[in-house]
């Protein structure tokens, strides 16, 4: 039997919508269910969708939640855990977030910048280094509360954040990794620097896992798996940006292919959806905004379907057993 890794990628309110759609048409035209990966890794948005689907969620009931369709038995658990619509954030802007004076970097991350400078982000420092937001996630996610007290399923589920005090990734739930309460693992890969409060985990303070990568999918070099899907809803076209939020997602692609072809070269099949234009025009450029999730679902819903419908793709879905046979 294969084994199948999932990565769920950073992207806010409108990732995770982008989330459901690519899900349930995974779900729906290909037969494929998603609890069923070997390895679940999320970062910020995906914590949350990775986590719903680690406690039996269906990527169906994921999208029907999204889109404010009834409900399954199956699917309520998503009611008493999310409620029954979806939070209200403040609009998320860049550059109000860039204007304030960032922190000061700590000995930690400059002796890791001299000693390690192959293994040093300059991104992910900078990003780690912004001025605090003022918004509590917890307050923000009614979910963390829900999840409080719950231990960690017992299938893979990797959770990515950044160290403050360093600039390291943390991939929490990983084996070799710092131990963290679910619910704050959550927290600290959702916490978006400049937007959110860091999150304290111990003695150290994390934001979220998106500013050392939006996918993190690298990570999973190490499992050795047959085929990887990669889900990553800040990946935009390579063309030349014309505003922060095209430079944003124009990184985002790169990273992606970057980690895609890491995963590749070490021998593992390797599948990524991206939105295409219809999903980029419905997501806009507020991460936050809620008021197009249904669009977004819809339109993400049908472009994975048509993606995992051309030949190379059915054909690898096929061979490695996530796709029905004609």
């Amino acid at each position: 039997m294969s084994t199948v890794g999932l990565v769920l990628g950073a992207g806010g309110v409108v990732g995770q919508a982008y989330h459901a759609g690519v899900l349930a048409a995974l779900e729906h035209d290909c037969g494929w269910d998603p609890r069923t990966a070997d390895v679940v890794v999320g970062t910020s948005a995906g914590s949350i969708t990775g986590t719903l689907l680690r406690v039996g969620v269906p990527a169906s009931e994921l999208a029907a939640w999204v889109v404010q369709a009834p409900l399954s038995d199956e699917g309520m658990v998503l009611q008493d855990m999310l409620g029954s619509e979806i939070p209200v954030f403040e609009p998320f802007r860049v550059l109000p977030i860039l204007r304030r004076l960032p922190d000061p970097p700590g000995r930690e991350m400059l002796q890791r910048a001299v000693i390690r400078p192959w293994s040093f982000r300059p991104m992910a420092a900078a990003l780690a280094l912004l001025a605090p937001g003022r918004f509590d996630i917890a307050e923000q996610l009614g979910m963390l509360r829900e999840v409080e007290g719950k231990s960690w399923p017992e299938k893979d589920l990797w959770i990515c954040a950044v160290r403050r005090r360093d600039g390291r990734r943390v991939v929490f739930g990983r084996p070799g990794s710092p131990a963290a309460p679910l619910h704050l693992a959550i927290a600290a890969s959702c916490a978006v620097p400049g937007y959110f409060a860091p999150v304290t985990i111990d003695e150290h303070t994390y934001v979220d896992g998106g500013a050392h990568s939006p996918t993190n999918a690298a990570i999973l070099r190490e499992k050795a798996l047959d085929l990887v899907i990669v889900v990553s809803p800040m990946s935009g076209p390579a063309n030349l940006p014309t505003d922060l939020y095209s430079l944003s997602r124009g990184h985002a692609a790169r990273v992606a292919r970057r980690e895609a072809r890491a995963l590749r070269d070490s021998g593992t099949a390797v599948i990524v959806f991206r939105p295409g234009r219809a999903e980029l025009q419905a997501m806009g450029n507020d991460f936050m905004a809620r008021d197009r999730v249904d669009q977004i679902v819809q339109e993400s819903f049908l472009g994975a379907g048509s993606y995992a419908a051309q030949p190379e793709m059915r054909a690898l879905l096929t061979h490695f057993g996530l796709q029905r046979r004609p």
